[in-house]
């Protein structure tokens, strides 16, 4: 990437700046000030930010980093995160403070208060117990977005299993290999969930998966959807087992650096890694951070990420974020078309959720199917909108400012990583002037940089490799079981540094853009450019909603651009032929230069993307060099490919 950080940083230019509300930015729960005091004194900082929660025994020493980069935060201290979440909440009075308004997928309901999540957590943790759980054992969660996710999450947190949630979307072989290799003793399941309108199964792949997994001793499902299950010896239902427990179970403290959860994420060599979280510094930093980055008022608020639990985001920031801070959230079972196209807009206005969490590629599919959508409800509740999973094109940061917070609304576009366990990198609301498509500047106490290949900070208007030079709480401890496998793939590219594979740039400003993994950097004629620029250049089109851009290998350039792309609904015919095509070329040319200029645009109905919303552009790749595509098993639906492919006649190349 070196050779080339000129044109990879200064590609894209956004001028577009929307400060911060004036009433937002008065109350504030974090102002400006905070950098300071973090520069300051760092590990003081974060000895701060502590004190949020409640400990049974207080550190010694904020932060042991002498045998780096394995860390230990908080030093001595214990606590119960399970207490922390739910128990000293009610102990307050705040009892009957709804901890989830939960909506099912068919438009069932169900509210649960804080009361009731303790109550709930106590009966789930005594049924753990019973089934032979104890401290430091792991258990395995398979289900889908419903309240005994959580409450099965709270449960093993609260007589410290360690838990693994493994997303309802995977297969049988990818539960397997999760289940060996945490050596899990039980799964927690249900017979189903419901998706796009009708049940979808669950506990059959988990029958296969438990099958051939030797630790797992007992399988826990919940009855959610009422079909045909085969029922083993392993099997116990959640309603007979549960439902009978008593409400009571007194919580037990745990060290700081206690194993909470396992969670997996892909490796680049087939075994996907284990990603290990640790008790105090991780809820620590995410209590800290959902309180800063959406300017929590606990006692106003309604609270909506829209991830699915199965992944970091809903980890963090469904369960263990907003309920150490006390927050009312909703949780949504489906997905944003069922029944119709605007659900998620009924579902803010049926909550008047004020602070709401989601994904650029949700934002873009909902410029797709057209602004008449959610002009239909009433958004005015919303006060904060936040972005995360991946670096937000411009045109969709104003498209949802707009058209989802009525250009009232903060959108604050976080980075972080299953690694890093909460946000690092983040807008303020009441402090940042926003920029469209810039994750703006670190959390205070949050120490991260953009480097070139020898290491060396880029100056402003430079980009490179995105880098965090000092340690935080909230950290991931190790690749669990694998210590090696940590070291090499976290901390042994930069002397010292935290380097997980994403590029940036850093502004004139000194402000920070994500550019995607670097293994999407392209090498065009010896330029370095990056994915994202090219993909926002397209976006920017008034005709195009989505685009993915792949480097497709060229005997003239070494490689070439190719786009695919997914037009607006109200484009029309006019995106077929040449003319469409030379009209986005010279639009790419024009907003970043000639050098950006698509070799091949095609137009396609959908874009492949994981069930998290990861658009998967190996397989764009292998369109885009005539191969056979690859494995298709991780997307959410492996008939895209069919349908890219019946479209290749239709590839428009430059002469």
């Amino acid at each position: 990437m070196s050779e080339s950080q000129e044109t990879l940083s200064n590609l894209l230019r956004e001028k577009r700046r929307f400060p911060p509300p004036a009433e937002l930015a008065a109350s504030a729960n974090v102002t400006a000030a905070a950098y300071d005091e973090a520069a300051a004194d760092r590990l003081g900082f974060w000895a701060r930010q502590a004190e949020r929660l409640s400990w049974t025994k207080p550190w010694d020493d904020v932060l042991d980093w002498s045998d780096p980069p394995f860390a230990k935060w908080y030093v001595g201290g214990e606590l119960n995160v399970a207490y922390n979440c739910v128990d000293r909440h009610v102990e307050a009075g705040r009892g009957d403070k709804v901890a989830y308004h939960w909506e099912g997928e068919p438009g069932d309901t169900r509210t649960l208060t804080y009361a009731d999540l303790q109550r709930e957590v106590s009966k789930a943790a005594n049924a753990l117990l019973e089934l032979g759980v104890r401290n430091g054992d792991r258990v395995a969660v398979y289900l889908p977005m419903i309240p005994e996710l959580p409450i099965s999450m709270l449960a093993c947190a609260r007589i410290g299993a360690t838990h693994s949630v493994v997303f309802g979307g995977f297969s049988a072989d990818a539960l397997r290999t999760r289940l060996d290799d945490a050596r899990a003793k039980v799964v927690i399941t249900a017979d189903g969930g419901y998706r796009r309108g009708k049940p979808s199964a669950l506990k059959p792949t988990v029958d296969e998966a438990a099958a051939a997994a030797a630790s797992v001793e007992h399988v826990l499902v919940v009855r959610r959807t009422g079909e045909d299950v085969a029922v083993h010896d392993r099997d116990v239902w959640w309603h007979d087992l549960v439902d009978r427990q008593s409400g009571e179970h007194a919580p037990e403290p745990h060290d700081a650096e206690h194993p909470l959860y396992i969670l997996y994420t892909s490796g680049t060599t087939g075994k996907p890694k284990g990603i290990l979280h640790t008790s105090g510094g991780y809820l620590t930093q995410t209590a800290y951070t959902h309180d800063a980055v959406f300017d929590l008022k606990r006692d106003e608020d309604v609270y909506w990420c829209s991830a699915d639990i199965g992944w970091v985001t809903g980890h963090s920031y469904i369960v263990y974020g907003p309920l150490a801070n006390g927050a009312t959230s909703v949780m949504y079972e489906g997905t944003p078309d069922t029944p119709h196209q605007g659900r998620w807009w009924e579902i803010i206005a049926k909550y008047e959720v004020t602070l709401f969490y989601t994904a650029p590629t949700a934002i873009r599919t909902f410029m797709k199917w057209g602004d008449d959508i959610p002009a239909q409800y009433d958004l005015t509740s919303l006060r904060v909108l936040g972005s995360v999973g991946e670096p937000i094109n411009p045109e969709a940061y104003v498209w949802y400012r707009h058209h989802i917070g009525g250009d009232r609304t903060p959108v604050v576009d976080t980075w972080w990583q299953t690694e890093t366990g909460a946000v690092m990198i983040s807008p303020l609301p009441g402090v940042t002037e926003g920029k469209p498509g810039a994750a703006m500047r670190p959390l205070p106490g949050i120490v991260a940089d953009v480097v070139d290949d020898e290491g060396r900070s880029v100056p402003d208007g430079g980009g490179g490799f995105l880098v965090l030079r000092e340690p935080w709480p909230s950290m991931l401890r190790t690749i669990w079981g694998d210590d090696e496998r940590y070291v090499k793939t976290y901390w042994s590219r930069f002397d010292g540094m935290y380097f997980a594979g994403d590029g940036a740039k850093r502004d004139e400003d000194g402000d920070l853009w994500l550019l995607g993994r670097v293994d999407d950097v392209m090498l065009v004629s010896g330029h370095n450019i990056s994915t994202t620029e090219v993909e926002s250049a397209l976006v920017s089109h008034p005709k195009v909603a989505e685009a993915a851009v792949v480097g497709a290998t060229d005997p003239v350039t070494g490689q070439a651009i190719v786009a695919f792309v997914i037009p607006r609904g109200s484009a029309g015919a006019d995106v077929e032929g040449e003319e469409f095509a030379a009209e986005l070329r010279d639009h790419v040319a024009r907003t970043l230069g000639p050098i950006a200029k698509p070799r091949q645009i095609m137009v396609v109905p959908e874009l492949p993307k994981t069930r998290s919303g990861k658009i998967m552009r190996r397989l764009l790749r292998d369109v885009a060099e005539n191969r056979s595509v690859g494995d298709v098993t991780t997307l959410a639906d492996s008939t895209v490919m069919d349908l890219i492919s019946a479209k290749l006649p239709s590839a428009k190349s430059e002469d």
